[in-house]
């Protein structure tokens, strides 16, 4: 008897499909902006601004992971993880709540 030779690559992209967003909330595109404010767009094409200069001129960021947002260079690496907005050191933006309040009002305006 043979030895069972070992499969090459990695097959479970053959077994099941690729995890797919349907959540219309799912954060697809985020753009920094000044004043500290970012355009968003959602996977359903909604899109508008997050406004977070009130909140993050507050004192309830002192010694959060948002404080380190309050620079403008640390602010404009806002990416998206799993379809959220969110930053390197872990701040991170609730986005069915941004979602909710940009389809409402057309901007979010965090205080």
């Amino acid at each position: 008897m043979q030895p069972a030779k070992a499969a090459e690559g990695h097959r479970a992209a053959e077994v099941a499909p690729e995890v797919q967003a349907t959540a219309p909330w799912r954060v697809s595109a985020v753009q920094p902006l000044a004043d500290a404010r970012l355009h968003v767009t959602f996977i359903d094409g909604t899109s508008g601004e997050v406004r977070m200069a009130g909140f993050l001129s507050g004192p309830q960021v002192v010694g959060s992971v948002f404080e380190p947002l309050r620079d403008p260079g640390e602010f404009a690496k806002v990416g998206i993880v799993m379809g959220a907005v969110a930053w390197p050191n872990g701040a991170d933006l609730a986005p069915d709540a941004m979602y909710d309040a940009i389809r409402e009002r057309g901007a979010w305006t965090l205080e």
